[in-house]
């Protein structure tokens, strides 16, 4: 365990960087303070390096004692055990490609690269809200988002969460992740009603009461079992934590369908605040 139980806690996306310091005696926000920064993840890899550290920097200096340890939620593909980037043809970071962040990112901020850990952002998710919720009695513990896209993760007893990668994996014509989110409701509404919308919002805000959303919403919640009852069988347990955008309503997909009682779920309640304590979370 640690001496010093502040750590900074770092989550970074496609388009922004959030960072704050952990307490990790109370898996909390010192005094709430978040911050955060645009990235343009399509620039140069120092301009990207510079505005990582210099929003690491400007958190570290409301930390109550020296910073020792930054853990970093970061999307994949990566390779979080040596600090190396993956990332190509996804429009972002594609000039960090195969650079040693790690290196690069402890010069940056005059740390030790052993004083910088990566974890994956889906994995950080799940590992936060187990630290929060005080799930960690558990031997097993699965995490699904559902938002624009698909992430799935694992999280054993006494080990750092993983992600499980099953977004790609084949269903029906296509793949899970085709049936899960955001724009396969947009899709189905479209097929449906012949209309545009933008996302479940719009459809939950203006046609819920309708026959179509009863069709949409049956459907759905056929794919999320299916998706649902695939990954216990992998893992071997029938616990989850549900979070993202689309697992917000969750209930309302699920409440008369009796088969997902077979599931033990938990609803995600840190929102953003979750892979950052997650990715702390790696030091405890």
């Amino acid at each position: 365990m640690l001496q010093d139980n502040y750590v900074v806690g770092v989550d970074i996306g496609g388009t922004h960087i959030s960072a704050c310091i952990i307490d990790t005696k109370q898996w909390n926000i010192h005094l709430e303070n978040v911050v955060r920064n645009h990235v343009f993840s399509q620039g140069d890899a120092k301009t990207i390096l510079h505005t990582w550290a210099s929003t690491i920097q400007d958190i570290v200096g409301s930390a109550p004692t020296a910073i020792q340890f930054v853990g970093i939620a970061m999307p994949g593909p990566f390779d979080y055990e040596n600090g190396v980037s993956k990332m190509l043809g996804q429009s972002k970071y594609d000039n960090l490609y195969n650079k040693d962040v790690k290196s690069l990112l402890s010069a940056e901020l005059g740390l030790e690269p052993t004083a910088i850990h990566f974890i994956n952002d889906a994995a950080a998710f799940l590992q936060g809200e187990i630290f929060v919720q005080n799930l960690q009695s558990n031997a097993r513990i699965l995490g699904i988002t559902l938002g624009t896209g698909l992430g799935s993760s694992v999280w054993n007893q006494g080990e750092k969460a993983f992600d499980a990668d099953l977004w790609n994996t084949p269903y029906q014509d296509s793949i899970f992740e085709e049936y899960l989110v955001t724009r396969w409701f947009v899709k189905r509404f479209k097929e449906i009603t012949g209309k545009d919308v933008t996302g479940l919002k719009q459809i939950l805000d203006n046609y819920r009461e309708t026959t179509d959303f009863k069709t949409i919403k049956d459907e759905y919640a056929t794919h999320l079992f299916d998706f649902m009852e695939f990954f216990a069988a992998k893992y071997q347990t029938n616990i989850f934590i549900m979070g993202g955008n689309i697992a917000k309503a969750l209930p309302i997909f699920i409440a008369d369908r009796e088969e997902f009682n077979k599931f033990k779920i938990h609803t995600a309640i840190l929102g953003e605040k979750a892979a950052m304590i997650g990715a702390a979370s790696i030091f405890s």
